[in-house]
């Protein structure tokens, strides 16, 4: 990445003022190192009469990806994997260069000399040169940005190949801007418009963004005619971070207006007193719909299969309705912290009686688990590898057969509504695939066909009229009730405590005469499992909730 910045002087005051601007001595060249490779400033030439400051960022394409935003390839094709090291950034600017301009020239973005203080507040002539700009919108876009901020605008489209003129243009074009400014502004509009014009940036756009860009479009942003378009690009589209931008940027320009200061208008609300209602997190609205479908269905005896850290099994117990509470899931760590929560060291004998935390694993039968009125998989499905999925689906639906099933999973199509969830990816790193509505209902529709059940679907948390619910439930409906309860079953030796958790189900062996689990795999069309490690389902696991707490 490359870009000059060029001025010429007269005999009261020469060019190379330019370097008590920048902090820069015209006469040696200095290497600066940046978070994603070194940034050079050096002087192509240095008289009186024309002075060239020029500023070469060296990328390093590994330490980019390692430190972005998008380093994991989860939820990501191999396509966009190699895209990470094979791209345009090392070489057109971007906000990269903004980024290294901000803190190369901190002290001349902030118009600050303390040398010649006079020379900060002075307009001169000066030209900008940048080779190779993306520029999403063309050259006209690139033209309606600089335009209004008193420069003269080139903005020649560079060519994709000049061999081959038919091919047509690229999305580059080489910039040059001519105007007289002071220093400060061309590089604050050259720090905000550069990523703008790239529509993307290198690292994560957070809150504080705003109060960057608000700093820096200081005197010139406000009234900028394309100033909806710059506010939503420079905080990468993230709808939540540009309203409150456009708000503060109305009540800058009506400050401006009144020859007032903004805090003098926007006093309208009591800082002390919170009247803003919270939104309820869509963890919580999925506990909600499970028990109230629960209830419809008068279970009493629950299973919550890959119950995590116990957040289901402990709104379970508070409802009396509810007799026998049966956590299951493959962790032993993850049961520990469902014990802790639920306090089971320090649980009455008659509550105690109706709860249980079982290891084992769900890709395999097990007898502990038939004759119960319903089970619970909140959250699971996505966390089990695909061609284990038919394993899973005889476990619960073949050989546990509940009267009710219950399953939550993420719509992969409200994605496009998490403003921090970069496009393409999955909601949690662990999830193996999220389903479309159209997707999910197939795989709930092909269940219930096979085993004997009814099928209905409901969606959870706000109901998008374009891309659907967060959440999709299928509530399953056995057509003859659940299966007959093995003799076998909930004997005093198949409760587990949290402090000797059963061991994971993973032999071979054929049924113990003395009551033990059948240890049985799934029929042979489904894959065979090795290890029940393998996955880990924890639906209420603290980052899954992270990123559902904008809903």
């Amino acid at each position: 990445m490359f870009l000059t910045i060029s001025t010429t002087g007269t005999p009261d005051r020469p060019a190379t003022d330019l370097g008590f601007l920048l902090h820069k001595h015209p006469g040696r060249a200095q290497a600066f190192s940046t978070s994603h490779g070194t940034a050079h400033v050096l002087y192509p030439e240095a008289t009186a009469e024309r002075c060239t400051a020029a500023l070469l960022l060296e990328v390093d394409p590994v330490a980019l990806v390692r430190r972005s935003r998008g380093g994991r390839d989860q939820g990501r094709g191999p396509d966009t994997a190699l895209a990470q090291y094979v791209n345009d950034r090392p070489y057109a600017a971007s906000s990269l260069l903004a980024v290294a301009l901000g803190g190369v020239f901190s002290s001349a973005l902030a118009g600050r000399c303390a040398a010649r203080p006079e020379l900060a507040a002075t307009a001169m002539p000066l030209r900008v040169e940048v080779p190779a700009v993306p520029a999403r919108g063309g050259a006209g876009l690139v033209r309606r940005l600089f335009e209004p901020l008193g420069w003269a605008v080139t903005a020649e489209p560079v060519p994709l190949d000049e061999r081959f003129p038919e091919w047509g243009d690229s999305r580059y074009v080489r910039l040059v801007l001519d105007g007289e400014l002071r220093l400060a502004d061309a590089l604050r509009h050259l720090y905000v418009l550069l990523p703008v014009l790239d529509d993307a940036k290198h690292y994560w756009v957070s809150p504080d963004e705003v109060d960057k860009l608000l700093r820096v479009g200081e005197g010139w942003l406000p009234d900028h005619p394309e100033q909806r378009l710059i506010t939503h690009r420079y905080l990468s589209r993230r709808r939540s971070l540009t309203r409150v931008a456009e708000e503060r940027l109305e009540l800058a320009r009506l400050a401006a207006a009144d020859d007032a200061e903004a805090e003098e208008l926007d006093n309208a609300v009591d800082e002390d007193t919170d009247t803003e209602e919270r939104p309820v997190p869509l963890a919580v609205r999925r506990r909600e719909a499970i028990l109230a479908a629960l209830r419809a269905a008068g279970a009493g005896r629950v299973l919550d299969l890959g119950c995590g850290q116990g957040q289901l099994v402990q709104e379970l117990l508070k409802d009396p309705r509810f007799t026998e509470v049966v956590g299951v899931d493959v962790s032993v760590r993850a049961l520990a912290l469902a014990a802790r929560r639920l306090r089971l060291d320090r649980m009455g004998e008659r509550q105690a009686s109706r709860v249980r935390l079982v290891q084992g694993s769900l890709v395999y039968t097990d007898k502990r688990l038939t004759g119960y009125d319903a089970a619970v998989l909140s959250e699971v499905v996505e966390h089990v590898d695909p061609p284990r999925l038919p394993a899973l689906e005889y476990a619960v639906f073949g050989a546990a057969r509940p009267g009710t099933v219950l399953v939550t999973t993420p719509n992969a199509e409200y994605n496009v509504r998490w403003e921090s969830l970069p496009a393409g990816h999955v909601r949690h790193g662990d999830h193996r695939f999220e389903w479309t509505r159209a997707e999910f209902r197939d795989w709930a529709r092909a269940i219930a066909g096979r085993h004997g059940y009814t099928v209905a679907f409901t969606p959870v948390g706000p109901d998008d009229p374009e891309v659907g619910p967060p959440t999709q439930m299928a509530v399953f409906t056995a057509v003859d009730g659940p299966a007959p309860e093995a003799a076998s079953a909930h004997t005093d030796a198949d409760r587990a405590t949290p402090d000797t958790p059963e061991a994971p189900v993973t032999s071979d062996a054929p049924d113990a005469p003395d009551g033990t689990p059948d240890a049985r795999p799934a029929p042979p069309d489904a894959p065979h499992r090795t290890t029940p490690d393998a996955h880990r389902t924890t639906p209420d696991a603290a980052p899954t909730e992270k990123e559902e707490k904008a809903a």
